[in-house]
C-alpha cells in the first residue's frame, strides 16, 4: 500500500442558464443530507434529469444538467410524428449554456462521525462476503491513507486481508501488514477478526489465526471518521467495498482465540457484549439510512448512497422455497446483512441548472427537454423526458393515459452513456454501452459492476432510455419504452379524444387519481407495478370503472418505493431476467415494505385478478417473420359490431400495417390462465397452482406468434415450453364479477398498429364508445 499516493478529486462550479439565479447545491436534492467528502468522478457528455418526472401544469420543472461541452436546451411537447421532431411544439428555448460538468459520487458505505479515541488494545471484527477481489477495499476503518495514524481492516487483490495500525511516525512497511493471498474468497461469508494486544497484531479468518506481526505501538487512532465498507485517502472516502457485511464490531481489548471461536460459532446472530465493546452495529434496521450502535457509545452510522438491505447474514440459508409462505420476520436464523457496492448511485445530487414554469394551460402529455450539442466534432442531441399532468383545478378528461414510467426506469442501464450521432438509437435491455467506462451502468437487466444483482434504481438520475427515439428492434423500428407509449397517445390525438396523461408514480401515490375518469388506458410495456398501483386500479374498477390494456408483459414485476419516491425497488426472481438467483430466493423480500418481491403472481397479487391475463413469452423485436396478427374468435361480439361494424368473420385477421413489420403480436404477449394450463408440459411444482379463468371473460381474438421461427415461451411457473400452435396474445373483454370492465389487447405492439390498421382503430373506437367515451 502506498499510503502517500495523491488522489485527485474534481470539484465543479455549476453555471445555470442565463437569466436564472444560482441555485445552492442543497436545493438539488432536498431529501438527501449533505454528502461527506467522497471520491468524485467526471461524467463526459451531456446528461440531465428532472427533480420530478411528473409535474402539473402551472408548476415549475427543475432540471439538473451536466454538460462537459456547451449545449442548447429547449422544452418540447411531443407531437404526432413519432420519428420527426419537426412535429413537436417548442414551448421554451434557453440560451446556450457554457460547459458545466457536474461530478457523480458513486460507492456505498457507512460513516460514523464519532471516532474511537486512543486505545492500548484493539479488536476489529466483521463478517464479510466479498463480491470482488481485484483491488484494495475497506471493511472497518478509521484512517486516511495520506496520514500515519488511525487503524484499518481491509481486503485486497487475490483475497489478502490487510491490518493497519498507525503509530504517527512509522513508515508504511512497519505499520501496514497483509496476509498471504487467498485468505478470503469471492461469494462466501468469512469471519474476519484483527486483534492487537499491545505487543502483537493478529488476523483470524473463520476462527483460525492466519498471520501475526510484532507491533509495540503506540497506536495513534487519529480523529478520522469511522467507516464501514470504505477507506479515506486524500481527505475523501474511496476504496469502497464490493461485498456484504454483517455484525461489525470494535473492542478496546484483544479477543483471545477462545472468544473468537465463540463469535464465529454464533454466525453473526449475537451482538458483541461485555467489557471493552466500543461499537457494534447489528444491522437489524433492514431499511433506511441509519445504522444504530448497540454498544451504547452513540457511534451511530449513516449509510451513504443507499446500499442494499434484506440480504440476510452468514447464518441465512437463502434457498427458501418458492411456494409455502416463507416469512423473514419469523426466521430466527436469517440474521442481518448490508450489501455495499462501489458503483451504488441513486441520486446524482446535481444542482438545478434550468427552471421552466409550465404554463397553467399547458396540455397534459409527454414532454422533453431537448439538449443539442457538438461532441467530438459531430452534432448530437440528448432528451430528458417528463410528464405534464392536468392541474388539480381543471376538469378531468374522459380518458386517463398511464405512461409506463416504472418500466422506462427499469431498463435505464448506462444512464451516463454518451449520445450517439444518429437520432434513432438501438438500446438493449442492459443499455447502449457494453463498456461502462467505470461509471454506474446497472439496471434491472444488468448487474452491478462486481456482479451483485440489481435490486433498486434511483430516480434522480439521467434516464436516456426514456428518450423519444430509443429503439429496441433495430431495422423494424420497434420500441418498447417511451416511444411505444407514444403510439397510443398519437392515436388518441389523431382521433380527437380528450385525455390526461400521468406517470406510474402518480398512480402509486394518489388513491383518488382515477376517480371520475370514464376509462383508464394502460399502454406500451407497463411491466413494473407496485401494490398501491394495483389496489388503486382495483378500487376504481370495483366502483364501476373501465380499463383498456394495450400492453403485453403487463403488471408483471412488483416494485416498491421509498417514502419520497426517489428509489424504486424490485427483486426479480424465478423468471427470465431474474437478478435474484433461485439459490438466493430469500433475498427477494423488499426493504421498503418487507413484503415478497418478484413476479406479482408470486406475491399474492396475480395480474389475472386485475387485467385477466398474464405473461406468456416473447419473440425477437428485430425478426418480423416471428410477428403475427390477431385471428377473430367471436365475430358477432358487440365490440366488433357497434357502433361500427367491422365486418369480420371468424378466422379473419387484423392488427397489421400490411408491411410485414408493424404487426400486433410483436415482442411480448399475455394469455388467460386456462391457456397456461393447456400449454403446460410438466406437472406443477410443489405448492404451485395455475389459477382458473375468472368468470365473465370472453376471448375476442387469438394472437399469432410463429414459435417455429423463434421466440421463448413459458408456462405459468416460468419454465420454458414449446407451443405446438402459433399461440400469441389473447384479446379479451371481461366484465369482472367484483365490478368494472376490462378490454385487454394482450401485446406491447397493439398500440403500434392503431394508426396503421383500420380494423384495430375501429375496434378501439367501439371499446371507448361502450365505455361511454365520445370524441370531443
Amino acid at each position: 500500500m502506498n499510503r502517500r499516493q495523491f488522489i485527485r478529486t474534481t470539484g465543479a462550479t455549476i453555471a445555470t442558464a442565463a437569466a436564472l439565479p444560482r441555485v445552492p447545491r442543497a436545493q438539488s436534492s432536498p431529501t438527501s443530507a449533505a454528502l461527506p467528502p467522497h471520491l468524485a468522478l467526471e461524467v463526459p457528455g451531456v446528461h440531465a434529469y428532472p427533480l420530478q418526472h411528473s409535474v402539473a401544469a402551472g408548476e415549475a420543472l427543475e432540471l439538473c444538467v451536466s454538460n462537459s461541452v456547451p449545449c442548447r436546451l429547449s422544452i418540447c411537447r411531443l407531437g404526432l410524428h413519432a420519428d420527426d421532431p419537426a412535429g413537436d411544439a417548442v414551448l421554451a428555448e434557453f440560451p446556450e449554456s457554457p460547459a458545466n460538468p457536474q461530478p457523480i459520487h458513486p460507492g456505498s458505505y457507512v460513516v460514523a462521525p464519532q471516532s474511537i479515541t486512543e486505545s492500548r488494545a484493539l479488536t476489529l471484527e466483521c463478517w464479510v462476503r466479498p463480491w470482488e477481489l481485484t483491488r484494495l477495499q475497506g471493511i472497518i476503518t478509521q484512517e486516511d491513507k495520506e496520514s500515519d495514524d488511525g487503524f484499518a481492516l481491509g481486503i485486497g487483490k487475490d483475497g489478502y486481508v490487510g491490518f493497519f495500525l498507525g503509530d504517527g511516525f512509522g513508515p508504511d512497511e512497519k505499520v501496514v501488514h497483509r496476509t498471504a493471498p487467498g485468505a478470503v474468497t469471492r461469494d462466501k461469508w468469512h469471519h474476519l477478526v484483527a486483534t492487537w494486544d499491545g505487543l502483537k497484531k493478529r488476523v483470524h479468518v473463520d476462527a483460525r489465526e492466519i498471520a501475526a506481526w510484532d507491533f509495540v505501538g503506540p497506536l495513534r487512532t487519529g480523529s478520522h471518521p469511522l467507516r464501514l465498507g470504505a477507506m479515506a485517502q486524500g481527505g475523501v472516502a474511496r476504496h469502497f467495498l464490493d461485498g456484504d457485511i454483517a455484525m461489525p464490531a470494535i473492542y478496546g481489548r484483544a479477543l483471545d482465540a477462545e472468544e473468537i471461536g465463540a463469535r464465529f460459532a454464533q454466525r453473526g446472530l449475537e451482538p458483541a457484549r461485555g467489557a471493552g465493546v466500543l461499537a457494534c452495529w447489528p444491522l437489524t434496521e433492514e431499511r433506511g439510512e441509519r445504522v444504530a450502535d448497540a454498544a451504547g457509545a452513540g457511534r451511530h452510522g449513516r449509510i451513504i448512497n443507499h446500499a442494499t438491505w434484506m440480504i440476510g447474514g452468514p447464518s441465512f440459508k437463502a434457498d427458501v422455497p418458492r411456494f409455502g409462505g416463507y416469512d423473514p420476520k419469523t426466521d430466527a436464523t436469517r440474521g442481518h446483512g448490508l450489501r455495499l457496492a462501489s458503483d451504488d448511485l441513486y441520486d446524482c445530487r446535481w444542482s438545478v441548472t434550468h427552471r421552466w414554469s409550465v404554463p397553467a394551460d399547458a396540455r397534459s402529455g409527454i414532454y422533453v427537454a431537448r439538449l443539442q450539442f457538438d461532441y467530438e466534432g459531430t452534432p448530437r442531441e440528448q432528451h430528458c423526458t417528463f410528464i405534464v399532468r392536468r392541474p388539480a383545478r381543471k376538469k378531468k378528461a374522459p380518458i386517463l393515459l398511464l405512461m409506463s414510467t416504472n418500466t422506462w426506469r427499469a431498463y435505464n442501464g448506462t444512464p451516463f452513456a454518451i449520445a450517439r450521432p444518429a437520432r434513432h438509437q438501438v438500446w438493449g435491455t442492459g443499455g447502449i454501452e457494453s463498456n461502462a467506462r467505470g461509471l454506474p451502468a446497472y439496471n434491472f437487466y444488468r448487474d452491478h459492476a462486481a456482479r451483485q444483482g440489481t435490486y433498486q434504481m434511483g430516480v434522480r438520475m439521467p434516464w436516456p432510455a426514456a428518450g423519444p427515439y430509443v429503439l429496441y428492434g433495430g431495422p423494424t423500428k420497434y420500441s418498447h419504452l417511451m416511444r411505444a407509449d407514444r403510439f397510443s397517445q398519437i392515436w388518441l390525438e389523431e382521433q380527437g379524444y380528450e385525455h390526461d396523461v400521468v406517470s406510474d408514480w402518480d398512480l402509486h401515490r394518489d388513491p383518488g387519481l382515477l376517480r371520475d375518469y370514464k376509462a383508464l388506458m394502460i399502454v406500451g410495456h407497463n411491466e413494473y407495478w407496485s401494490l398501491p398501483m394495483m389496489r388503486h386500479t382495483d378500487d376504481y374498477l370495483r366502483g364501476g370503472g373501465n380499463l383498456i390494456v394495450l400492453s403485453g408483459n403487463a403488471v408483471f414485476w412488483r416494485v416498491s418505493f421509498n417514502d419520497d419516491g426517489t428509489v424504486m425497488e424490485c427483486r426479480k426472481t424465478d423468471a427470465a431476467g431474474a437478478r435474484v438467483p433461485s439459490l438466493r430466493r430469500g433475498e427477494a423480500w423488499h426493504s421498503q415494505d418487507g413484503l415478497r418481491g418478484g413476479m406479482l403472481r408470486d406475491c399474492g397479487a396475480p395480474p389475472t385478478d386485475l387485467i385477466g391475463l398474464d405473461f406468456l413469452g416473447y419473440n425477437s423485436p428485430a425478426a418480423p417473420e416471428q410477428f403475427g396478427p390477431y385471428v377473430v374468435e367471436q365475430p358477432d361480439h358487440f365490440l366488433f359490431k357497434r357502433p361500427e361494424d367491422l365486418a369480420l368473420k371468424r378466422g379473419d385477421t387484423f392488427g397489421s400495417a400490411g408491411d410485414g413489420i408493424r404487426i400486433a403480436n410483436a415482442h411480448e404477449f399475455d394469455i388467460r390462465p386456462s391457456t397456461f394450463a393447456r400449454l403446460q408440459e410438466q406437472p406443477s411444482p410443489a405448492g404451485g397452482v395455475v389459477p382458473v379463468d375468472p368468470a365473465g371473460m370472453t376471448l375476442l381474438a387469438n394472437g399469432q406468434v410463429y414459435w417455429k421461427k423463434g421466440g421463448s415461451a413459458f408456462d405459468y411457473f416460468s419454465r420454458r415450453i414449446t407451443p405446438k400452435t402459433d399461440q400469441g396474445g389473447e384479446m379479451i373483454y371481461w366484465e369482472r364479477p367484483q365490478g368494472g370492465r376490462v378490454f385487454n389487447a394482450a401485446t406491447i405492439a397493439s398500440g403500434w398498429v392503431l394508426s396503421v390498421d383500420a380494423k384495430m382503430s375501429a375496434l378501439l373506437r367501439n371499446v371507448l364508445a361502450h365505455f361511454g367515451v365520445l370524441k370531443k
